[in-house]
């Protein structure tokens, strides 16, 4: 992914939008899937700003590099192949002069598949995430979807509020750890098996274990989604990534019709949480995904 800035003169909001957008659809294809959202910077020359969209605050514990944090509107490219994305990325930046990088990063799903409708894969820490997703497409909508009536522009029904964490790892650390104490701060087995016995597609009685016996009060799980029957309205889609130098990490990526309510309660939630002295967020954003179709950028004029 790569965050843009609109270069300074290069026209109107909703020209240098058309041109981008233009440039994007252009390297859709065989193998490669792209999509956009938009900052709050998108908006400073025009259009009607989503209700929660801000710049990214920094939380308890990070250290956000202006360099590698927000911009005006950020790219995803998806694809098989890594060599396709980058050259892809080297194609969109010519032909959008409107515009200049910010920030990018490359990310990988290792060990990716799709077990019960649910995406998963193995981050550095080598633990399978994604089993908290929902299954269906219709739980998936109603977590990550904007709706009618909740107070938002009627252009942004069908979007989505979409953050990014570029999270350090802390591996080598991690990995003096014996896996037992391991699965003791996140919560649950490496192979996603919860710590109490449950299976991995049911959910745990963590009102049963109040003194977190089995599953400590400090876990990741624990905190994240005190009531697994109740769990938090978003969904995740999230990368690794590997910049040499022992920097590795994950790129935290999640959707949400309601920022408040998804990712800025599970975070708050976190603070304290055992793997805190792992981790170190360094950049990332808050966007809006807009709904399909592009008819979103008459707004901007």
């Amino acid at each position: 992914m790569v965050a843009l800035d609109r270069v300074a003169g290069g026209g109107g909001s909703g020209g240098a939008l058309r041109e981008l957008v233009s440039g994007v659809r252009a390297l859709e294809g065989p193998g490669l899937a792209v999509g956009v959202g938009l900052g709050a910077g998108a908006f400073e020359g025009g259009g009607t700003l989503p209700r929660q969209l801000v710049d990214m605050p920094s939380f308890p514990g990070d250290l956000l590099d202006p360099t590698r944090s927000h911009g005006d509107v950020l790219v995803e490219v998806a694809g098989d192949r890594a060599d396709d994305v980058r050259a892809a990325f080297e194609r969109l930046l010519p032909a959008v002069p409107g515009w200049r990088e910010r920030w990018r990063i490359e990310g990988f799903r290792a060990a990716n598949r799709e077990e019960d409708g649910r995406g998963l894969a193995r981050n550095p820490f080598h633990f399978t995430e994604g089993f908290g997703n929902p299954a269906g497409d219709r739980e998936t909508a109603d977590r990550a979807l904007v709706r009618a009536g909740q107070g938002e522009p009627e252009w942004a029904v069908g979007g989505s509020y979409q953050v990014v964490r570029i999270i350090r790892l802390a591996t080598e650390l991690w990995d003096k750890d014996s896996i037992p104490e391991q699965e003791r701060i996140i919560g649950r087995r490496r192979d996603g098996r919860w710590l109490d016995g449950a299976p991995t597609d049911e959910e745990p009685n963590f009102a049963a274990d109040p003194k977190g016996r089995l599953t400590p009060l400090d876990s990741h799980v624990r905190l994240a989604a005190p009531d697994r029957r109740d769990p938090p309205p978003l969904v995740r889609r999230s990368y690794s990534y590997d910049r040499g130098d022992g920097d590795t990490g994950l790129v935290f990526s999640c959707f949400q019709r309601d920022l408040a309510k998804g990712f800025e309660a599970v975070q708050k939630r976190l603070a304290g949480e055992a793997m805190a002295k792992y981790l170190l967020t360094t950049g990332g954003g808050y966007y809006f995904v807009p709904p399909p179709g592009d008819n979103w950028i008459n707004m901007f004029g």
